[in-house]
Protein backbone atom coordinates (compact mmCIF):
# COMPACT_ATOMS: atom_id res chain seq x y z
CA UNK A 1 0.00 0.00 0.00
CA UNK A 2 1.10 3.66 -0.56
CA UNK A 3 2.64 5.27 2.48
CA UNK A 4 1.06 8.82 1.74
CA UNK A 5 -2.06 8.89 0.45
CA UNK A 6 -2.52 9.90 -3.68
CA UNK A 7 -4.38 12.01 -5.22
CA UNK A 8 -5.57 11.11 -8.79
CA UNK A 9 -6.91 14.20 -11.01
CA UNK A 10 -9.61 13.07 -13.26
CA UNK A 11 -9.79 14.79 -16.79
CA UNK A 12 -13.12 14.28 -18.42
CA UNK A 13 -13.50 16.93 -20.16
CA UNK A 14 -13.39 17.06 -24.33
CA UNK A 15 -10.48 19.08 -25.20
CA UNK A 16 -7.29 18.14 -25.01
CA UNK A 17 -5.72 21.38 -24.72
CA UNK A 18 -7.84 22.20 -22.24
CA UNK A 19 -7.33 19.29 -20.24
CA UNK A 20 -3.26 19.73 -20.21
CA UNK A 21 -3.72 23.52 -18.95
CA UNK A 22 -5.99 22.45 -16.02
CA UNK A 23 -3.23 19.62 -15.22
CA UNK A 24 -0.83 22.47 -15.72
CA UNK A 25 -2.64 24.25 -13.18
CA UNK A 26 -2.88 21.32 -10.57
CA UNK A 27 0.52 19.32 -11.08
CA UNK A 28 2.07 20.71 -7.88
CA UNK A 29 -0.59 18.83 -5.62
CA UNK A 30 -1.62 16.36 -7.51
CA UNK A 31 0.06 12.84 -7.93
CA UNK A 32 -1.55 10.78 -10.79
CA UNK A 33 -3.36 12.18 -14.14
CA UNK A 34 -6.04 10.50 -15.80
CA UNK A 35 -6.75 10.17 -19.10
CA UNK A 36 -10.68 10.51 -18.23
CA UNK A 37 -13.39 8.57 -20.87
CA UNK A 38 -14.38 11.67 -22.46
CA UNK A 39 -10.67 12.77 -23.17
CA UNK A 40 -9.82 9.61 -25.05
CA UNK A 41 -12.97 8.90 -26.74
CA UNK A 42 -12.62 12.68 -28.02
CA UNK A 43 -9.06 12.61 -28.49
CA UNK A 44 -7.93 9.03 -28.94
CA UNK A 45 -4.37 7.82 -27.59
CA UNK A 46 -3.26 11.28 -28.79
CA UNK A 47 -4.34 12.09 -25.44
CA UNK A 48 -2.32 9.62 -23.29
CA UNK A 49 0.62 10.55 -25.05
CA UNK A 50 0.62 14.36 -24.86
CA UNK A 51 -0.22 13.62 -21.09
CA UNK A 52 2.84 12.06 -20.73
CA UNK A 53 5.21 14.56 -23.19
CA UNK A 54 3.86 17.26 -20.74
CA UNK A 55 3.85 15.47 -17.31
CA UNK A 56 6.95 12.77 -17.45
CA UNK A 57 7.19 12.87 -13.89
CA UNK A 58 3.21 12.10 -12.75
CA UNK A 59 1.79 8.59 -13.19
CA UNK A 60 -0.36 9.17 -16.24
CA UNK A 61 -3.30 7.05 -15.97
CA UNK A 62 -5.90 5.71 -18.93
CA UNK A 63 -9.45 5.13 -18.16
CA UNK A 64 -10.36 2.86 -21.02
CA UNK A 65 -13.19 1.80 -19.33
CA UNK A 66 -12.17 -1.88 -21.00
CA UNK A 67 -15.38 -4.12 -21.72
CA UNK A 68 -13.56 -6.53 -24.02
CA UNK A 69 -10.47 -7.28 -26.34
CA UNK A 70 -8.34 -6.55 -22.37
CA UNK A 71 -4.94 -6.99 -23.74
CA UNK A 72 -5.52 -5.40 -27.29
CA UNK A 73 -7.17 -1.86 -25.47
CA UNK A 74 -4.42 -2.31 -22.62
CA UNK A 75 -1.31 -2.28 -25.34
CA UNK A 76 -2.85 0.48 -27.02
CA UNK A 77 -2.71 2.53 -23.95
CA UNK A 78 0.06 1.61 -22.69
CA UNK A 79 2.29 2.30 -25.71
CA UNK A 80 0.84 5.67 -25.90
CA UNK A 81 2.21 6.28 -22.49
CA UNK A 82 0.17 4.75 -19.75
CA UNK A 83 1.48 3.61 -16.35
CA UNK A 84 -2.39 2.11 -15.50
CA UNK A 85 -4.91 1.04 -17.58
CA UNK A 86 -8.61 1.06 -16.09
CA UNK A 87 -10.70 -2.12 -16.75
CA UNK A 88 -14.46 -2.77 -16.05
CA UNK A 89 -14.72 -4.70 -13.06
CA UNK A 90 -18.11 -6.37 -14.87
CA UNK A 91 -16.16 -7.23 -17.85
CA UNK A 92 -15.50 -10.99 -18.26
CA UNK A 93 -12.92 -12.57 -16.26
CA UNK A 94 -10.10 -13.50 -19.28
CA UNK A 95 -10.74 -10.31 -20.34
CA UNK A 96 -8.97 -8.53 -17.08
CA UNK A 97 -6.08 -11.09 -16.85
CA UNK A 98 -6.04 -10.78 -20.23
CA UNK A 99 -5.50 -7.16 -19.36
CA UNK A 100 -3.34 -8.34 -16.45
CA UNK A 101 -1.06 -9.96 -18.93
CA UNK A 102 -0.69 -7.81 -21.83
CA UNK A 103 0.34 -4.52 -19.13
CA UNK A 104 3.13 -6.63 -17.62
CA UNK A 105 4.10 -7.30 -20.79
CA UNK A 106 4.32 -3.52 -21.48
CA UNK A 107 5.27 -2.11 -18.05
CA UNK A 108 2.31 -0.47 -16.99
CA UNK A 109 -0.51 -1.42 -14.51
CA UNK A 110 -4.45 -2.22 -14.01
CA UNK A 111 -6.83 -0.96 -12.58
CA UNK A 112 -10.40 -2.54 -12.12
CA UNK A 113 -13.11 0.03 -11.82
CA UNK A 114 -16.54 -1.84 -9.85
CA UNK A 115 -18.82 0.73 -11.38
CA UNK A 116 -22.11 -0.81 -11.03
CA UNK A 117 -21.09 -4.55 -10.13
CA UNK A 118 -22.91 -6.34 -7.39
CA UNK A 119 -21.69 -7.64 -4.67
CA UNK A 120 -18.12 -4.89 -5.01
CA UNK A 121 -16.33 -6.38 -2.20
CA UNK A 122 -16.60 -10.34 -3.59
CA UNK A 123 -16.02 -8.80 -7.03
CA UNK A 124 -12.72 -7.03 -5.52
CA UNK A 125 -11.56 -10.09 -4.28
CA UNK A 126 -11.91 -12.09 -7.53
CA UNK A 127 -10.45 -9.12 -9.67
CA UNK A 128 -7.65 -9.11 -7.74
CA UNK A 129 -6.88 -12.91 -7.83
CA UNK A 130 -7.25 -12.70 -11.95
CA UNK A 131 -4.15 -9.53 -11.43
CA UNK A 132 -5.59 -6.47 -11.06
CA UNK A 133 -3.04 -4.09 -9.41
CA UNK A 134 -5.46 -1.63 -8.03
CA UNK A 135 -9.19 -2.19 -7.50
CA UNK A 136 -11.58 1.15 -7.68
CA UNK A 137 -14.83 2.19 -6.02
CA UNK A 138 -16.92 4.36 -8.74
CA UNK A 139 -20.41 5.75 -8.24
CA UNK A 140 -20.64 7.45 -12.22
CA UNK A 141 -21.85 10.98 -13.08
CA UNK A 142 -25.43 10.25 -13.56
CA UNK A 143 -25.51 8.13 -10.26
CA UNK A 144 -24.23 11.32 -8.27
CA UNK A 145 -26.72 13.18 -9.41
CA UNK A 146 -29.06 11.05 -7.84
CA UNK A 147 -27.58 11.42 -4.42
CA UNK A 148 -25.35 8.15 -4.63
CA UNK A 149 -22.04 8.09 -3.10
CA UNK A 150 -19.41 5.62 -2.52
CA UNK A 151 -17.93 5.51 0.34
CA UNK A 152 -20.23 3.44 2.08
CA UNK A 153 -18.41 0.38 0.11
CA UNK A 154 -14.93 1.49 0.62
CA UNK A 155 -14.67 -0.32 3.90
CA UNK A 156 -15.67 -3.64 2.76
CA UNK A 157 -14.01 -3.62 -0.35
CA UNK A 158 -10.35 -2.74 1.47
CA UNK A 159 -11.30 -5.60 4.03
CA UNK A 160 -11.35 -8.02 1.04
CA UNK A 161 -8.29 -7.08 -0.66
CA UNK A 162 -4.61 -6.76 -0.49
CA UNK A 163 -3.85 -4.22 -3.06
CA UNK A 164 -4.69 -0.14 -3.10
CA UNK A 165 -8.13 0.82 -3.35
CA UNK A 166 -8.83 3.80 -5.11
CA UNK A 167 -12.70 6.10 -5.33
CA UNK A 168 -14.50 7.95 -7.54
CA UNK A 169 -17.23 9.76 -7.60
CA UNK A 170 -17.96 13.33 -6.43
CA UNK A 171 -14.98 13.74 -4.49
CA UNK A 172 -14.14 16.79 -3.01
CA UNK A 173 -12.34 18.71 0.59
CA UNK A 174 -14.79 17.38 2.62
CA UNK A 175 -15.39 13.66 0.88
CA UNK A 176 -11.61 13.08 0.32
CA UNK A 177 -10.26 12.25 4.07
CA UNK A 178 -13.30 10.23 4.93
CA UNK A 179 -12.26 8.20 2.16
CA UNK A 180 -8.40 7.87 3.42
CA UNK A 181 -10.05 7.27 7.32
CA UNK A 182 -12.36 4.15 5.43
CA UNK A 183 -9.19 2.76 3.74
CA UNK A 184 -8.76 3.98 0.07
CA UNK A 185 -5.24 4.70 -0.78
CA UNK A 186 -6.23 6.97 -3.71
CA UNK A 187 -8.89 9.34 -4.35
CA UNK A 188 -9.67 10.23 -7.71
CA UNK A 189 -10.71 13.92 -8.03
CA UNK A 190 -12.44 15.60 -11.34
CA UNK A 191 -15.06 18.48 -11.03
CA UNK A 192 -13.82 19.49 -7.74
CA UNK A 193 -10.71 20.70 -8.85
CA UNK A 194 -11.45 20.57 -12.86
CA UNK A 195 -14.45 22.93 -12.11
CA UNK A 196 -12.54 25.22 -9.87
CA UNK A 197 -11.55 28.68 -10.71
CA UNK A 198 -8.19 28.06 -9.78
CA UNK A 199 -7.57 24.67 -10.21
CA UNK A 200 -4.04 24.58 -8.23
CA UNK A 201 -5.87 26.22 -5.07
CA UNK A 202 -8.23 23.06 -5.24
CA UNK A 203 -5.96 20.42 -5.92
CA UNK A 204 -3.74 22.18 -2.98
CA UNK A 205 -7.00 22.51 -0.19
CA UNK A 206 -7.71 18.20 -1.36
CA UNK A 207 -4.36 17.25 -0.84
CA UNK A 208 -3.90 19.10 2.42
CA UNK A 209 -7.32 17.59 3.46
CA UNK A 210 -6.41 14.09 2.50
CA UNK A 211 -2.86 13.72 4.62
CA UNK A 212 -4.53 15.52 7.55
CA UNK A 213 -7.65 13.58 7.38
CA UNK A 214 -9.64 16.94 8.22
CA UNK A 215 -12.38 17.80 6.27
CA UNK A 216 -12.00 21.10 4.31
CA UNK A 217 -15.40 23.10 4.05
CA UNK A 218 -16.38 23.70 0.41
CA UNK A 219 -19.41 25.55 -0.72
CA UNK A 220 -19.72 23.63 -4.01
CA UNK A 221 -18.14 20.34 -5.57
CA UNK A 222 -20.77 18.38 -3.64
CA UNK A 223 -24.04 16.53 -4.05
CA UNK A 224 -27.44 17.18 -2.18
CA UNK A 225 -29.60 14.66 -0.81
CA UNK A 226 -33.79 15.26 -0.61
CA UNK A 227 -33.56 16.64 3.30
CA UNK A 228 -31.68 19.42 1.98
CA UNK A 229 -32.60 19.75 -1.38
CA UNK A 230 -33.78 22.88 -1.30
CA UNK A 231 -30.35 24.27 -0.77
CA UNK A 232 -29.18 23.30 -3.20
CA UNK A 233 -31.79 25.42 -5.25
CA UNK A 234 -31.27 28.56 -3.85
CA UNK A 235 -27.95 28.22 -5.39
CA UNK A 236 -28.52 28.27 -8.84
CA UNK A 237 -30.39 30.36 -10.97
CA UNK A 238 -33.39 29.40 -13.43
CA UNK A 239 -30.95 29.99 -16.33
CA UNK A 240 -29.28 26.41 -14.51
CA UNK A 241 -31.80 25.15 -13.83
CA UNK A 242 -33.02 25.30 -17.25
CA UNK A 243 -30.13 24.27 -19.05
CA UNK A 244 -29.77 21.11 -16.90
CA UNK A 245 -33.41 20.07 -17.85
CA UNK A 246 -32.50 20.48 -21.66
CA UNK A 247 -33.93 23.77 -21.74
CA UNK A 248 -37.26 22.86 -20.67
CA UNK A 249 -39.28 24.10 -17.55
CA UNK A 250 -39.32 27.74 -18.10
CA UNK A 251 -42.39 29.71 -17.66
CA UNK A 252 -42.22 32.25 -21.07
CA UNK A 253 -43.68 35.44 -20.17
CA UNK A 254 -43.94 35.54 -16.31
CA UNK A 255 -42.25 38.25 -14.95
CA UNK A 256 -41.45 39.51 -11.53
CA UNK A 257 -43.42 42.08 -9.98
CA UNK A 258 -40.59 43.09 -7.60
CA UNK A 259 -37.11 42.45 -9.67
CA UNK A 260 -34.12 41.49 -7.50
CA UNK A 261 -35.50 38.96 -5.52
CA UNK A 262 -35.39 35.32 -6.10
CA UNK A 263 -37.78 32.38 -4.09
CA UNK A 264 -37.23 27.62 -4.34
CA UNK A 265 -39.68 25.94 -2.62
CA UNK A 266 -42.78 23.66 -3.34
CA UNK A 267 -46.26 24.26 -5.35
CA UNK A 268 -49.37 24.29 -4.06
CA UNK A 269 -51.43 24.87 -6.92
CA UNK A 270 -54.59 27.29 -7.41
CA UNK A 271 -56.79 27.59 -10.54
CA UNK A 272 -59.37 30.58 -10.77
CA UNK A 273 -60.88 32.83 -13.70
CA UNK A 274 -60.02 36.03 -14.62
CA UNK A 275 -60.61 38.25 -12.01
CA UNK A 276 -61.76 36.08 -8.92
CA UNK A 277 -59.65 36.27 -6.63
CA UNK A 278 -61.36 33.96 -4.21
CA UNK A 279 -59.61 31.23 -3.95
CA UNK A 280 -56.73 32.35 -4.43
CA UNK A 281 -56.62 34.25 -1.20
CA UNK A 282 -58.29 31.24 0.29
CA UNK A 283 -54.72 29.30 -0.63
CA UNK A 284 -52.98 31.71 1.59
CA UNK A 285 -54.61 30.07 4.71
CA UNK A 286 -54.21 26.24 3.20
CA UNK A 287 -50.26 26.59 2.37
CA UNK A 288 -47.24 25.50 4.48
CA UNK A 289 -44.56 27.13 5.52
CA UNK A 290 -41.98 27.88 2.59
CA UNK A 291 -44.29 26.80 -0.33
CA UNK A 292 -45.15 28.43 -3.31
CA UNK A 293 -48.66 29.50 -4.38
CA UNK A 294 -49.06 28.63 -8.44
CA UNK A 295 -52.04 30.44 -9.88
CA UNK A 296 -53.61 29.67 -13.11
CA UNK A 297 -56.02 32.63 -13.71
CA UNK A 298 -56.23 31.78 -17.57
CA UNK A 299 -53.50 34.28 -18.32
CA UNK A 300 -56.56 37.21 -17.37
CA UNK A 301 -55.52 40.73 -17.25
CA UNK A 302 -57.80 41.43 -14.36
CA UNK A 303 -55.91 41.14 -11.14
CA UNK A 304 -56.64 38.63 -8.62
CA UNK A 305 -53.69 39.61 -6.72
CA UNK A 306 -52.50 42.83 -4.89
CA UNK A 307 -50.89 44.12 -1.71
CA UNK A 308 -53.41 42.37 1.24
CA UNK A 309 -52.90 39.28 -0.12
CA UNK A 310 -48.85 39.54 -0.36
CA UNK A 311 -48.88 40.90 2.95
CA UNK A 312 -50.95 37.78 4.13
CA UNK A 313 -49.05 35.34 2.44
CA UNK A 314 -45.95 37.24 3.73
CA UNK A 315 -46.77 36.72 7.10
CA UNK A 316 -47.76 33.10 6.89
CA UNK A 317 -44.45 32.27 5.55
CA UNK A 318 -45.15 31.43 1.74
CA UNK A 319 -42.01 31.93 0.10
CA UNK A 320 -43.32 33.19 -3.48
CA UNK A 321 -46.47 33.75 -5.79
CA UNK A 322 -46.53 32.75 -9.36
CA UNK A 323 -49.72 34.03 -11.38
CA UNK A 324 -50.37 33.33 -15.27
CA UNK A 325 -52.44 36.24 -15.04
CA UNK A 326 -52.79 39.38 -13.39
CA UNK A 327 -51.67 41.52 -9.79
CA UNK A 328 -51.91 45.40 -8.81
CA UNK A 329 -50.02 47.24 -6.16
CA UNK A 330 -46.39 46.80 -7.67
CA UNK A 331 -45.18 49.63 -6.28
CA UNK A 332 -46.24 48.43 -2.59
CA UNK A 333 -45.11 44.30 -3.05
CA UNK A 334 -42.00 45.88 -4.41
CA UNK A 335 -41.64 48.06 -1.18
CA UNK A 336 -42.54 44.86 0.92
CA UNK A 337 -39.91 42.62 -1.05
CA UNK A 338 -42.15 39.84 -1.34
CA UNK A 339 -41.53 37.23 -4.95
CA UNK A 340 -44.78 38.03 -6.69
CA UNK A 341 -44.49 36.76 -10.60
CA UNK A 342 -47.12 37.44 -13.21
CA UNK A 343 -47.72 37.39 -16.28
CA UNK A 344 -49.53 41.07 -16.28
CA UNK A 345 -49.94 44.40 -13.68
CA UNK A 346 -53.21 46.03 -14.14
CA UNK A 347 -54.67 48.60 -11.57
CA UNK A 348 -58.07 47.18 -11.53
CA UNK A 349 -59.33 44.09 -9.87
CA UNK A 350 -62.08 41.64 -9.98
CA UNK A 351 -64.33 40.07 -7.63
CA UNK A 352 -64.34 37.28 -5.09
CA UNK A 353 -67.06 34.52 -7.06
CA UNK A 354 -65.22 31.22 -5.92
CA UNK A 355 -64.62 29.80 -8.59
CA UNK A 356 -61.79 27.09 -8.93
CA UNK A 357 -60.15 24.87 -6.83
CA UNK A 358 -56.91 24.40 -4.84
CA UNK A 359 -54.52 21.39 -5.14
CA UNK A 360 -55.18 20.46 -8.74
CA UNK A 361 -53.05 20.20 -11.52
CA UNK A 362 -53.05 23.44 -13.37
CA UNK A 363 -51.37 24.81 -16.82
CA UNK A 364 -49.16 28.05 -15.31
CA UNK A 365 -47.08 29.67 -18.06
CA UNK A 366 -47.34 26.99 -20.53
CA UNK A 367 -46.02 24.55 -18.13
CA UNK A 368 -48.18 21.27 -16.16
CA UNK A 369 -47.89 21.63 -12.55
CA UNK A 370 -48.60 19.59 -9.67
CA UNK A 371 -48.82 20.77 -5.88
CA UNK A 372 -45.25 19.25 -4.88
CA UNK A 373 -43.48 20.16 -7.91
CA UNK A 374 -40.27 22.80 -7.49
CA UNK A 375 -40.68 26.14 -8.11
CA UNK A 376 -38.14 28.61 -8.51
CA UNK A 377 -37.94 32.00 -9.70
CA UNK A 378 -35.25 34.79 -9.99
CA UNK A 379 -35.11 37.88 -12.29
CA UNK A 380 -34.81 35.38 -15.53
CA UNK A 381 -37.82 34.35 -14.87
CA UNK A 382 -39.57 31.16 -13.20
CA UNK A 383 -39.30 27.58 -13.84
CA UNK A 384 -41.03 24.14 -12.70
CA UNK A 385 -39.31 20.86 -11.91
CA UNK A 386 -41.25 18.05 -11.42
CA UNK A 387 -41.08 16.15 -8.42
CA UNK A 388 -39.54 12.97 -9.39
CA UNK A 389 -37.49 14.67 -10.51
CA UNK A 390 -35.95 17.40 -8.36
CA UNK A 391 -33.35 15.83 -6.79
CA UNK A 392 -31.13 14.92 -9.61
CA UNK A 393 -32.33 18.36 -11.50
CA UNK A 394 -30.59 20.19 -8.25
CA UNK A 395 -27.44 18.69 -8.40
CA UNK A 396 -27.11 18.35 -12.19
CA UNK A 397 -28.49 22.19 -11.85
CA UNK A 398 -25.10 23.35 -9.80
CA UNK A 399 -22.78 21.20 -12.12
CA UNK A 400 -24.10 23.79 -15.04
CA UNK A 401 -23.34 26.36 -12.44
CA UNK A 402 -19.86 25.24 -11.38
CA UNK A 403 -18.76 24.51 -15.43
CA UNK A 404 -19.53 27.97 -15.78
CA UNK A 405 -17.55 29.46 -13.00
CA UNK A 406 -14.61 27.88 -14.46
CA UNK A 407 -15.38 29.07 -18.21
CA UNK A 408 -16.10 32.48 -17.05
CA UNK A 409 -12.53 32.44 -14.93
CA UNK A 410 -10.91 31.73 -18.17
CA UNK A 411 -12.90 34.51 -20.33
CA UNK A 412 -11.59 36.75 -17.42
CA UNK A 413 -7.91 35.63 -18.07
CA UNK A 414 -8.23 36.96 -21.98
CA UNK A 415 -10.10 34.10 -23.51
CA UNK A 416 -13.40 34.30 -25.42
CA UNK A 417 -16.67 31.95 -24.57
CA UNK A 418 -15.91 30.29 -28.77
CA UNK A 419 -12.37 30.07 -27.55
CA UNK A 420 -12.70 27.83 -24.11
CA UNK A 421 -16.16 25.87 -25.92
CA UNK A 422 -14.23 24.97 -28.92
CA UNK A 423 -17.31 25.77 -30.75
CA UNK A 424 -16.00 25.40 -34.04
CA UNK A 425 -14.90 21.96 -33.52
CA UNK A 426 -18.06 20.53 -31.53
CA UNK A 427 -20.19 22.50 -34.00
CA UNK A 428 -22.75 19.27 -35.10
CA UNK A 429 -22.13 18.01 -38.13
CA UNK A 430 -23.92 18.51 -41.39
CA UNK A 431 -22.64 15.99 -43.92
Amino acid sequence: MPEKPILQLALDILNLDHAIEMAKEAQASVDWIEAGTPLIKSEGMNAIRELKRNFPGHTIVADMKTMDTGAFETEMAAKAGADIVCILGAADDETIAEAARSAKKYGAKIMVDLINTKNTAKRAAEVEKLGADYVGIHVGIDQQMRGKSGLEAVKAVASAVKIPVSVAGGMNSESAPLAIKSGASIVVVGGAITKAPHCGKAAESIKKAMESKKAASTELYKKYSGENIIEAFQKVSTCNISDAMHRKGAMPGIRPVAPGLKFAGRALTVRTMDGDWAKPVEAIDHAKKGEVLVIDACAGKTAIWGELATWSAKMQGIAGVVIDGAARDADRIREMKFPVFSRYVASNAGDPKGFGEIGAEIICGGQTVRSGDWIIGDDSGVVVVPQEQALEIANRSLDVLEQENRIREEIKRGSTLSKVLKLKKWEKYVG
